[in-house]
């Protein structure tokens, strides 16, 4: 089993950067996939993206692509999520997962979650 802590959202102006953080603690890191989730108000959840155990593949929705970058730091037990060009539309709580296989982009067969962190972009 693997907990997983967010950190570092908070408020940023439309065409600004935050990067993310997810540490995870038990069973290292390396042992999973991971996903970026997100969900606004209102909103059902939304897959943002993806990277694989040792990290050589990567996945991102269309909304996000070349904005968002996922990477890890498995020697540090923690993925990142570096957000670029933040839009109003991307406010929302984001939140990691583990996946115990790599499925691209399904977003299935996460077992385990943090529990978010809130990022809220003013125009």
């Amino acid at each position: 089993q693997v907990q997983l802590v967010e950190s570092g959202g908070g408020l940023v102006q439309a065409g600004g950067s935050l990067r993310l953080s997810c540490a995870a603690s038990g069973r290292t890191v390396s042992s999973y996939a991971m996903g970026w989730f997100r969900q606004a108000p209102g909103k059902e959840r939304e897959f943002v993206g993806a990277i694989s155990q040792r990290g050589a593949r990567t996945y991102y929705v269309d909304s996000v692509k070349g904005r968002f970058t996922i990477s890890r730091d498995n020697a540090k037990n923690t993925v990142y999520l570096q957000m670029n060009s933040l839009k109003p539309e991307d406010t929302a709580v984001y939140s990691c997962a583990a996946n115990s296989r790599w499925n691209g982009a399904a977003p299935l067969g996460y077992d385990y979650w943090g529990q978010g962190t809130q990022v809220t972009v003013s125009s």
